[in-house]
Parts: structure tokens; C-alpha cells; sequence
């Protein structure tokens, strides 16, 4: 035999033979080694029995523990917690002590206990002995305190985990990582560096082997360049470094992971980093001041890009047609940007390897594409055939729904919610079978709900309310919806045919059917309906009483929304609902005693019914973490109970339009977080608590049309936050108290009319600047008006931007302010509209002196009522300076005078009483003043013209008195009266509305011409009368 072939042969048998001699090594630890683990295993709780073949001699084979298949030493330690979703929970997994007796195990290479609960306890330290290991996850394992700075005697450590759930672990040194030279991938994520932060990244200059780094959520603020020849991942995600975009990150060209979400970070996104040849993932989200072209960083190449997230940024500029070049990419998101103009690519077809893609909360005007580009290139040449979630919510995207939404197969999530989409729902839709959520809410769209919708067996939500679908929804529409949770059809108008005994084939969480038509009847069907947790059948054309069997299913209700019916009937005096549940059943008519809900609730709103009966007198004590209380508008008698001061967490309280009696409650004083109180229009008396002054949230206060007396406490002078104090028609007295104009600088609506104050009106309103509504009328106040009322801010420019005044804002529920304006003959409401009211009445008061030229200065006034004084001398010129004013009232004064001419140039002036003055003169003719009758100028006995029937005389001058032509009725005066009225009449009407249509400037030229005509036809008729 061959020399080489002896060897051969010896060889294999000396290899049989140690195998057969040490085949027990293999499965037996040393006997220190067996001792070593199961003193370790006697320190540990193992609730789900992981360590129960922990047991005999053959440690080799025990769960989690590995040997060298040579020597049998104990190099693996891998007990990590198979159910890492569930940590925390202590029935899944280990926890207890780890002792040192590990250190025995000398030849330890590899140690996992990662996703288990050694909450409450320390990184031992001896973890620094075990020099041999190559390999140490601790992460999410509940440790807390200092990470042991000997973890730098590892030297041989390539693999390092302490990353912390809960942020529990801390650093205060990271000297030892410098001595971990051979580390190639390195987590500490939510350790607190925050003491090591100025010099960190000067740790890592020797790691040149270093391939992932993971410190997120660290507590970092400070980052200097690092050269890591070797570094593939690198994430520093969630810390607050809030410098300018780190350009020298592009000098790692090995990168093919980057997160640097939720950062800080600022400036221009690099152009380079599309040019990193071996990027695939890119996370630049949550920084919110990134800046860069859309249109020029999605040009780059990035050839191997796979998900490239740079959501809540500020990219602007349009999605251009070169991102069909990224054939890689699979996650795309830009939510969240200045992305305008333009709007999806066609050449989006080429992206056949993508799954998710999101452009919401951006800027888009253009419109999906009516074809998709290069289908043709994608798998079985259907577009896009991955997609799987496709979001483009909250831009403005126009046109209609492409066809090609229709051949997603793979679609789950179409989002496409509060666009300015239009047309019809395409039925291909209804093909889409994986889809789990469709979302077309916020749109125009029109026609009916396609049938084949019907057909989606795995639909889960279903959302199209806020469009204008009309048409008839029936069982064919939701025939196979199965898995259906959430459906959402409000604001449309939609007719919803179900029959009574129809039994839906899903058990629906979320119904919102408002402003729907689902009556007359209540819906029967939903007796069948177990799970239901939010119910909106609000406006929906019910007019039928709530069926008994309703009431059985509400326990689980957290939103009961029915309002704006014509639902009849009593509620059962107690009903079931869940915990801290919402109850609107306002605007129906309701009778009977006020309900109440079997547990706390939150909102509460019964405003708009019959209910009649006293308020319950433990209302507080059951519902003491109430929010939102509205009783308005009902039959309710008696008096506020005490226990409301209990709901301390009230925003709005509303009682008003009742006829409830006796004292306000101090105890409402308690409800600290209040914004509006409204207990108007009752038969409330006696003082205003002290107490109410500590409502310091407290925004609108109407105390209006009751019988409340005495004065003004001055604890009201806390209300710093107030913007409307309205205690109209009651029997207060008093002088105004000065920290009224000093303290209460937010107020906007004053009102103290109908009392009975007296005294002068303060100087100190200026310090009102907010102020668009001064009513003092019908008191008794004396004096001058005040000079500096016409520097109230509030009424000195026009407002031409409706603001909604609402408070308490709750859930999409609201306290909305009103207002009541008192004109001659009339009351004007205003609530969605008051913040364009600028008005002052003064009236039925004894106010005398001129009329001050300072209110001139309030251009905004809408409404101006001095009636019923003792004004007197003339009305300045500077009265056309109030170019908004809609109703003036000057009558039942002293006035004298000729009424300035140019008042007919206040184009917007519908109403106008001068009556029960001393006006002379000719009355102006022309523009609006040709509109009003006899009745705004009778009582002056020096006015002539028309629409008097006192003639001015052939040579009067506007100061000379007039005559009264009795006897010649064929007078050339009465032949032009008509022609005159005429032109009055269209002036009067028409104008305006021209004016309204164009601008002011060109209606102020058009009456001046109109006022040029009537001074030539004077002029003629004057020579034909000669």
C-alpha cells in the first residue's frame, strides 16, 4: 500500500476511535460546568417551564444551552424570550437573579437573554469576566442603573445589545468602548448617554470593523463627524441633535441603512445622498425644518433604494415623472410636506415592486393619472401588482377616480379621504377583494354607492361620508361585508333601505349614518348589533319613538349620537351606556324628566326637547367627571342643584332658555376648567356669587334675561380670560366699576342693557381693544358719551374674516356664542356670524351733550343706537366715515342742524331713524337715503324734501323754512316727485347690489354720477318752474 494512503487510513481510524472515546464529552458538561449552570438556574423564575430539561447530566442538550462539539465546553447561553410582544408580562417571561456562578463557564462565547424581566435589577458586574465572549444581548430585559463600565474587558466581543425599553439603563463613561476593537454591530438603543454626550462619536475612532450602530432615543444633542471605513447601518433616530443636515454623512459610502428620523435636523437635504451606490434604506422623517426640491432629490439615481421615508419635513416642489425610476423602492412616504402643485405621475406603473405608498397632508392640485406608464414591465402586466396600502389623504387632488384603482389586487388600504375629487365611485372598485379599508371621505363626489361594493368580503372600514352621494344604499351594498367594523356614510344623501327583519352578516363597531336619510322608522335591523361602540344617527329623518329593545344595547355604546330628529317620547329614567361614554340626543322632542346614564359619562347634551321636571338633584354625583353640559332650551323648572359644583371638570355649562328659579349655586365657583356659563333666559335671582370670580378659564358668561340684582361683585375682575359678559334685562345697579376697562382686557361683547345702572359711562373702555359689542342701553346713565369710546380698536377696522366664536370644544361638540341686537321693531341673532358684528347702542338713557366726531373713528360699526337721549347739536360730516354701518339710530334726541350729505354714500344702510329731532334743511337725495320713507325724518319740523311732503321752496337754501304746498297738486313738483322716487327706488336697490358685486371704489364713482343726474334735473325743472 501506497505511503499516502497509510496515512489516509490511519488517520480515519484514530477519528472513529475519539469519536466512539469521547462521544459522552459531547452531551456532558464538566462537572464545574453542570454545577455552575444549575446554580444558575436555581436564581431564575421560569413561569413557562423554558429551563425544564435542565436536569442531569447531559447539559449539551438542555434548552438554550450549546457546547464545542470537541471539548464539550459550555460556549452558548441562548435563552431568549420567544415572545418578545408579550415583555413585561411575568407569566411568559424569566426572571429572578443571575448569578455568578456563570463566570465558571471559562470557554463562554455567546450569551442571549434578551425580551425577558429582570425588571428592577442591575447589569451584574461579573458580566466583565466572562473575557472569552464574542457575543452579549441584554436588550429589553428590564435592566435599570449603569451599564458596568468592565464590559470594556470583552476584548473579543463582536456583537453588542443593551438596548432598553423604557429607557432605564444609563452610561455616565464610554471609555470602555474603546477597548472593544474587534465590535461589529453595536445597539444601545434608549441608554442614556446624555452625561457622555460632548465626546461619544471620538469612542468609535478605532472601530474600524464597526458594520451596524444603532443609538436611538439616547439623549445625544451633539454630533462629530466619525470615519467607519466598514459601517453599513448606522441609527441615531430620536435624539435632539438640532443641527444643520450632516453633509459628511455622504463620506460613508458603505451605507445601506440611515435613520436619522425625529432629529432636529435643518437645512437642505444633500443631493448626494441619492448617490450612495449601496443605499436600500433611508429614514429621514419627524425633523420637521428639512428643506429640499421634491422635484430634484427624487431625480437622483438611487440605484438600490428600497424605502425612503421623509415624512413631516418641508420638501416642496412637485413629484416628478422621474421617480418611475426607482425600481427598487417598496416603501415610499412624503406625508406631511409642502409637496404643491401637480399630482401623481403616471409613471408610477413602474414601480412594480412597490407596496406602500403615502403622499398625505401635502399640497397636490393636479390629479391621478388617467393611464398608468410601464405596466407592461410589472408581473402578469397588471399595474403596481405588490401594492398593498396606497394613502393620499388631505391634499387638494381633483378629477376623477382612475379606472386602474380598480386592477390593485393587491390593494389593502386606499385612502384617498378629504381631496376635492369628483364624479362617480367607480364600480371596478368593488374587485379590489383584499381590501381591508377604503377611505374616500372629505370628497365631491357624486352618484350612488356601487352594488359591487357588496362584494368586498374583507372590507373592515368603509368610509365615503362628506360627499354628495345620493341614490339608495340596500342589503345588496353590504350583502358579503362579513369582517365590516367601521362604516361611514354622513353628510351625504343617501337613502338607507334596509328592511326591518334584515340581518346584516357583520357585527359593526363604528355606524355613522348622519345626516342620511334612515327614517321615518327606527332602524330595526340594529337589534342584531352586539358590538357596536359608536352610533351616529344624527339629521337622519327619524321621527318614530326609541324601541324598548334599544336600550338593552347601549351598555357598550362610548357615542350616542341622535340628535336633530323629531324622536319622541320619555327615556327610561336610568340607562346604560359605557364608562365616560358621549350622549347627544338634542333637537328631538324628548318629554318627561331628564335621564340619567347608569355610569359617568362625559358629554351630555339634551338642549332642544320637552324635558320637563327639575334637574336631578345628585346630577354632580353621578356624573363628576362630566365635560360637556348642555340643558338648554327644555321645560325645566326649579333650581340648579348644588352637586353641579362636584363636576369640577366642566368646560361648558349651559342651562339657559328654561324656567329654572332660585340663586346661582357657589359651588359652580368650583368647576375650575370652565369656558362658557350660560344660564340666560330663566327666573334666576338674587346676587352674583363671589365664587364665580375663580372661573379664571371662564370665556363666556351670559347671565342675560333673568331677575338678578345688586352689583357688580368685584371678583369678577379675575376673569382675565373673558371675551363676552352678558347680563342683559335683569335689575343690577350701580356705577360701572372701573376694573371693568382695566382688567377685563378680552372682552369682546359687553352687554348691560335693561338694568339699572347709572352714573357716567367710564373713560377707561379704550383699555377694551378687543371690544366689538358696547350695549348699555335702557339704565340710567348721565353725562357726556365719553371721547375716547372712539378709540376702541375693536370697532376701528372693518371685519372681514368670519371667525367662529366657539368654546368649551369637546369631541366635535361646542358652546357657540350668541348674541341678540335690538333694533326698532325687531331682534337680529347672531351665533356662526357674530365675530363680523361690530356694534354700539346707548340708547333710553340720559345722555346729553354733542354727538362726539371721535366715534367717527370706528369704521367697523355695523350697528349705532344713541336713540332716546338728550344729544343735541349737529351731526358731524365725518359720519360717512362709517362705511359699514347698517342700521343708525338717532331719534328722540335734540340734534340740530342739516343732515350731512354725504350720509348717502353709506351704501350698506338699511335702516335709518332721525325721527324726533331738530334737523333743518333739505333732506339729501341719492344713494341710499332715497330708500327710506316718511317715518326715519318725521318729528323734525325744519326738514323739507322728500320723502316728506314738505316742500323746500324754489329758493330755499338747505337753512331756509320750508313751506308746506297744499293746494297746488298739479304742481311741477309733484310731476318730478315721482321721477325722483323712482330714481330713489333704483338707486336704493340696485346699486348695492352692483356694489357688492365689484368694488367700493367704483360704487362710490357711481354715486357721485347719480348725484350729478339729480343735480341736472333739479336744475331743469327749475327753469321749466320759471
Amino acid at each position: 500500500m501506497p505511503p499516502h494512503k497509510l496515512i489516509v487510513m490511519t488517520m480515519l481510524v484514530l477519528l472513529i476511535i475519539s469519536k466512539i472515546l469521547f462521544s459522552d464529552a459531547a452531551t456532558e458538561c464538566t462537572r464545574s460546568e453542570l454545577k455552575a449552570l444549575l446554580n444558575f438556574k436555581a436564581g431564575l423564575v421560569d413561569p413557562q417551564g423554558r429551563l425544564s430539561s435542565w436536569k442531569g447530566n447531559s447539559c449539551c442538550e438542555w434548552h438554550g444551552v450549546g457546547c464545542d462539539n470537541s471539548t464539550g465546553f459550555v460556549t452558548r447561553i441562548d435563552l431568549q424570550n420567544p415572545y418578545p410582544l408579550s415583555y413585561g408580562d411575568d407569566q411568559r417571561g424569566i426572571s429572578g437573579e443571575i448569578r455568578p456562578s456563570l463566570v465558571k463557564l471559562k470557554y463562554l462565547t455567546y450569551f442571549d437573554l434578551s425580551y425577558n424581566t429582570f425588571v428592577n435589577n442591575q447589569i451584574p458586574e461579573f458580566i466583565g469576566l466572562l473575557t472569552n465572549l464574542r457575543y452579549l444581548n441584554l436588550s429589553t430585559t428590564g435592566f435599570s442603573g449603569q451599564i458596568p463600565r468592565n464590559i470594556g474587558n470583552l476584548s473579543h466581543l463582536q456583537y453588542l445589545d443593551v438596548s432598553s425599553k423604557f429607557g432605564d439603563l444609563k452610561v455616565d463613561s464610554l471609555e470602555w468602548l474603546t477597548k472593544l476593537s474587534n465590535l461589529k454591530h453595536m445597539k444601545m438603543n434608549n441608554v442614556d448617554l446624555s452625561l457622555v454626550d460632548g465626546n461619544w462619536s471620538g469612542m468609535l475612532k478605532n472601530h474600524t470593523s464597526l458594520t451596524l450602530l444603532h443609538l436611538r432615543s439616547c439623549g445625544l444633542s451633539t454630533l462629530s463627524p466619525f470615519d467607519l471605513p466598514s459601517l453599513s447601518d448606522l441609527d441615531l433616530s430620536m435624539n435632539s441633535f438640532n443641527y444643520k443636515f450632516p453633509d459628511w454623512i455622504l463620506n460613508l459610502t458603505t451605507l445601506s441603512s440611515l435613520d436619522l428620523s425625529s432629529c432636529g435636523f435643518y437645512g437642505r437635504i444633500p443631493l448626494g445622498l441619492s448617490e450612495l451606490p449601496n443605499l436600500r434604506y433611508v429614514n429621514l422623517a419627524l425633523n420637521y425644518n428639512l428643506t429640499g426640491s421634491c422635484t430634484q432629490l427624487l431625480r437622483g439615481s438611487w440605484p438600490k433604494i428600497e424605502v425612503l421615508d421623509l415624512a413631516s419635513n418641508k420638501l416642496h416642489g412637485k413629484l416628478p415623472t422621474s421617480i418611475g425610476t426607482m425600481t427598487s423602492l417598496t416603501y415610499l412616504n412624503l406625508f406631511d410636506n409642502n409637496i404643491a402643485g401637480g399630482g401623481i405621475p403616471g409613471s408610477i406603473g413602474k414601480l412594480c415592486n412597490l407596496k406602500f405608498l403615502e403622499v398625505s397632508g401635502n399640497n397636490m392640485t393636479g390629479s391621478l393619472p388617467e393611464f398608468l406608464h410601464g405596466v407592461e414591465t410589472c408581473r402578469s402586466n397588471s399595474p403596481m401588482p405588490y401594492l398593498q396600502k396606497l394613502w393620499l389623504t388631505n391634499n387638494k387632488l381633483v378629477g376623477r377616480l382612475p379606472e386602474w384603482l380598480g386592477q390593485l389586487h393587491s390593494l389593502e388600504e386606499l385612502e384617498l379621504d378629504y381631496n376635492q375629487l369628483q364624479g362617480p365611485i367607480p364600480a371596478s372598485l368593488g374587485r379590489l377583494k383584499r381590501l381591508i379599508s377604503l377611505g374616500l371621505a372629505g370628497n365631491k363626489l357624486n352618484g350612488s354607492v356601487p352594488e359591487s361594493f357588496g362584494q368586498l368580503s374583507n372590507l373592515t372600514n368603509f368610509d365615503v361620508s362628506f360627499n354628495d352621494l345620493s341614490g339608495i344604499v340596500s342589503d345588496v351594498h353590504l350583502s358579503k361585508l362579513s369582517k365590516l367594523k367601521r362604516l361611514h356614510m354622513s353628510s351625504n344623501s343617501l337613502i338607507i333601505n334596509l328592511d326591518d327583519d334584515w340581518i346584516p352578516p357583520f357585527q359593526i363597531k363604528f355606524l355613522d349614518l348622519g345626516s342620511c336619510q334612515v327614517g321615518p322608522s327606527f332602524p330595526n335591523w340594529l337589534k342584531t348589533q352586539k358590538n357596536v361602540n359608536f352610533l351616529d344617527l344624527s339629521n337622519a329623518s327619524i321621527s318614530d319613538s326609541i324601541p324598548i329593545w334599544f336600550w338593552d344595547m347601549t351598555f357598550n355604546l362610548s357615542l350616542l349620537n341622535i340628535s336633530l330628529n323629531q324622536i319622541h317620547g320619555q327615556l327610561p329614567s336610568l340607562f346604560n351606556i359605557s364608562p365616560f361614554a358621549d350622549i347627544d340626543l338634542s333637537s328631538n322632542l324628548f318629554e318627561g324628566p331628564i335621564p340619567l346614564p347608569s355610569v359617568e359619562i362625559e358629554l351630555f347634551s339634551l338642549s332642544f326637547n320637552r324635558f320637563s321636571g327639575v334637574i336631578p338633584y345628585n346630577i354632580g354625583k353621578i356624573m363628576p367627571n362630566l365635560i360637556f353640559l348642555s340643558l338648554a332650551s327644555n321645560r325645566l323648572s326649579g333650581e340648579i342643584p348644588s352637586s353641579i359644583g362636584e363636576m369640577v371638570s366642566l368646560l361648558v355649562i349651559d342651562l339657559s332658555n328654561n324656567s329654572l328659579t332660585g340663586h346661582i349655586p357657589p359651588g359652580v365657583g368650583n368647576c375650575s376648567y370652565l369656558k362658557a356659563l350660560d344660564l340666560g333666559y330663566n327666573r334666576l335671582s338674587g346676587v352674583i356669587p363671589e365664587s364665580l370670580g375663580k372661573l379664571h378659564l371662564l370665556q363666556s358668561l351670559h347671565l342675560d334675561d333673568n331677575n338678578f340684582s345688586g352689583e357688580l361683585p368685584s371678583s369678577l375682575e379675575n376673569l382675565s380670560s373673558l371675551e363676552t359678559l352678558d347680563l342683559a334685562n335683569n335689575e343690577f345697579f350701580g356705577v360701572i366699576p372701573s376694573w371693568l376697562g382695566n382688567s377685563l382686557i378680552t372682552l369682546k361683547i359687553l352687554s348691560l342693557r335693561s338694568n339699572s345702572f347709572f352714573g357716567e359711562i367710564p373713560t377707561n373702555f379704550p383699555g377694551l381693544s378687543k371690544l366689538q359689542v358696547l350695549d348699555l342701553a335702557q339704565n340710567n346713565f348721565t353725562g357726556m358719551i365719553p371721547t375716547t369710546l372712539g378709540n376702541l380698536t375693536g370697532m376701528c377696522q372693518e371685519q372681514i374674516v368670519n371667525q367662529y366664536r366657539f368654546y368649551g370644544f369637546y369631541r366635535d361638540v361646542f358652546y357657540k356664542e350668541r348674541l341678540v341686537v335690538n333694533l326698532e321693531g325687531g331682534f337680529l341673532r347672531y351665533t356662526k356670524t357674530l365675530s363680523l358684528v361690530a356694534y354700539m347702542d346707548l340708547s333710553k338713557n340720559s345722555l346729553y351733550g354733542q354727538f362726539p366726531i371721535e366715534l367717527t373713528n370706528l369704521v367697523g360699526l355695523v350697528f349705532l343706537n344713541l336713540s332716546r337721549n338728550q344729544i343735541d347739536g349737529p351731526l358731524p360730516d365725518t359720519i360717512s366715515n362709517l362705511v359699514q354701518l347698517g342700521s343708525l339710530d338717532l331719534s328722540d334726541n335734540t340734534f340740530s342742524g342739516v343732515i350731512p350729505s354725504r350720509l348717502s354714500s353709506l351704501t350698506f344702510l338699511s335702516r335709518l331713524n332721525m325721527s324726533n329731532n331738530n334737523f333743518s334743511g333739505r333732506i339729501p337725495v341719492g344713494g341710499q337715503m332715497a330708500t327710506f320713507g316718511e317715518s326715519s325724518f318725521s318729528g323734525n319740523p325744519n326738514l323739507c324734501g322728500p320723502p316728506l311732503a314738505i316742500n323746500c321752496g324754489s329758493n330755499n337754501s338747505d337753512n331756509t323754512p320750508p313751506h308746506l304746498n297744499e293746494d297746488d297738486d298739479e304742481s311741477e313738483n309733484d310731476k318730478w316727485f315721482p321721477l325722483s322716487i323712482g330714481l330713489g327706488f333704483a338707486v336704493g336697490i340696485l346699486v348695492p347690489w352692483v356694489i357688492l358685486s365689484i368694488r367700493r371704489p367704483w360704487g362710490e364713482a357711481y354715486f357721485r354720477f347719480v348725484e350729478s343726474v339729480v343735480c341736472r334735473i333739479r336744475e331743469l325743472k327749475q327753469k321749466l318752474h320759471n
